[in-house]
């Protein structure tokens, strides 16, 4: 089998250091990357590594990134859309800067990224890309409006990719997660809005309550995604 070069985006933790550890595991390489390069550092060092600060959000740090990449593996093969964060709170409690930022992550990220590494994919005719949506890409619920909203726009923007992509031999993937056993609930994963409204406690209220006592307590394997991703994509 051929060696792969995988670039990650928020592979420190969550999906993202599943997906990386199964990555290397299988003997490919990895481009991991995270906004604190100190946060890779269970990745080690090797050959086979290259770990990188890179906030999605920031468009010319991304294709910095993309090019490091490049000039270190000559090729990228899978993109992983990973980063992203959740944001709980009713659409009233929900500060423009508060949505402005789970957008400039969740979506507008994810088209930085893309952006960047689709040139390669398409000299090449080949790679997967992989965008990490979630059940909340289709099914939104009052808690958790603002965020299902740029897991909507994810799933969109995919499925317009796929279809653009396909005849070039890239394939753009959508992956919906439902409850699994990563951070996600804790606090470096998702974020209350600072405004909680009081008429809103019999309903939000309940939530943030569940939300806290699920959180590591959740259903899924993340090991296992990651290794379905993994063998899906070899």
């Amino acid at each position: 089998m051929t060696q792969k070069t995988w670039l990650i985006t928020g592979a420190s933790h969550g999906f993202g250091a599943e997906i990386a550890k199964a990555v290397l595991a299988a003997g490919d390489t990895l481009i991991a990357t995270a906004g604190n390069q100190a946060a890779l550092q269970h990745f080690g060092s090797g050959k086979d590594v290259l770990a990188l600060s890179m906030d999605v959000t920031d468009e010319a740090q991304v294709k910095a990134g993309v090019a490091a990449g490049l000039e270190r593996f000559g090729r990228i093969d899978v993109l992983v859309n990973n980063a992203g964060f959740g944001l709980l709170g009713a659409m009233e409690e929900c500060s423009a800067e508060e949505v402005e930022s789970v957008y400039r992550t969740n979506v507008f990220g994810l088209l930085n990224v893309t952006r960047s590494v689709l040139p390669n994919m398409r000299q090449h005719r080949s790679g997967p890309i992989i965008n990490l949506s979630s059940i909340g890409g289709y099914r939104s619920s009052p808690a958790w409006g603002i965020y299902c909203s740029t897991k909507f726009a994810v799933e969109g923007i995919t499925e317009a990719l796929h279809g653009k992509l396909a005849p070039l031999g890239i394939h753009a993937t959508l992956v919906e997660p439902g409850y699994f056993r990563t951070d996600f609930l804790d606090s470096s994963s998702l974020r209350q809005t600072v405004v909680q409204i009081s008429d809103y406690i019999q309903t939000l209220g309940k939530t943030r309550d569940v939300a806290a006592g699920r959180n590591h307590q959740q259903q899924g394997d993340p090991v296992k995604l990651a290794q379905a991703i993994l063998i899906h994509n070899s």
